[in-house]
């Protein structure tokens, strides 16, 4: 999966950065409207960038800015970055208004900590249309991905979107095979290869 590498800091409002469109839902039925993302690596922070251009449904206790639990029970967009030496991986959740959450994980749905643990210095930002299209983003420190997960050039990761709540389709952007929808599978998850942002 392409992580875009910027060669300064990014600031929210002056993002100009390529989206991958998905297109699909774990069953292979077409979005009427697709989805986006974007991963990008600044100088210190690790980005998720989640866009779709159809209202969402929030969870009612999700405030912009604010770490919330159970995000995943109503639209939202997840990063999943794994380190395949250590078996360790994190999942964090993007609301559309920005709300966010984290868990990390030491194998598949074991948590590190059975506490709710908020990282220190995470940003999150979203825009909300008067049509309730939106885009948000998500900015994790890059000293905190190397220490916990040596994130680099063996990091794994995948993008998975929860949209159209409360049906609820589920998105991947890698493919996770067949079965119902689980997206806690770092064995599967895709090499990242970066790439410098399009100039």
């Amino acid at each position: 999966m392409t992580v875009f590498t910027s060669p300064g800091q990014l600031a929210w409002g002056a993002l100009d950065v390529p989206l991958f469109g998905l297109q699909a839902d774990l069953n292979g039925t077409p979005l009427e409207i697709p989805a986006a993302f974007s991963i990008v690596l600044d100088t210190h922070r690790l980005w998720l960038v989640a866009n779709h251009r159809k209202p969402a449904l929030l969870h009612p206790q999700a405030r912009p800015g604010a770490f919330q639990t159970d995000l995943w029970r109503y639209d939202v967009a997840e990063l999943f970055l794994a380190d395949p030496a250590s078996g360790r991986y994190f999942e964090f959740n993007l609301a559309p208004n920005g709300a966010w959450w984290s868990c990390e994980f030491t194998a598949a749905r074991v948590r590190a900590d059975e506490l709710e643990i908020v990282m220190p210095e995470v940003a999150t930002f979203s825009e909300i249309a008067p049509d309730g299209s939106w885009l948000a983003a998500l900015a994790i420190p890059l000293d905190l991905l190397k220490a916990r997960l040596d994130f680099g050039p063996g990091t794994r990761l995948n993008v998975a979107m929860i949209l159209e709540s409360p049906q609820q389709r589920f998105i991947s952007a890698v493919n996770l095979g067949e079965g119902g929808p689980d997206f806690h599978q770092p064995g599967k998850f895709s090499k990242a290869v970066f790439s410098a942002l399009p100039s």
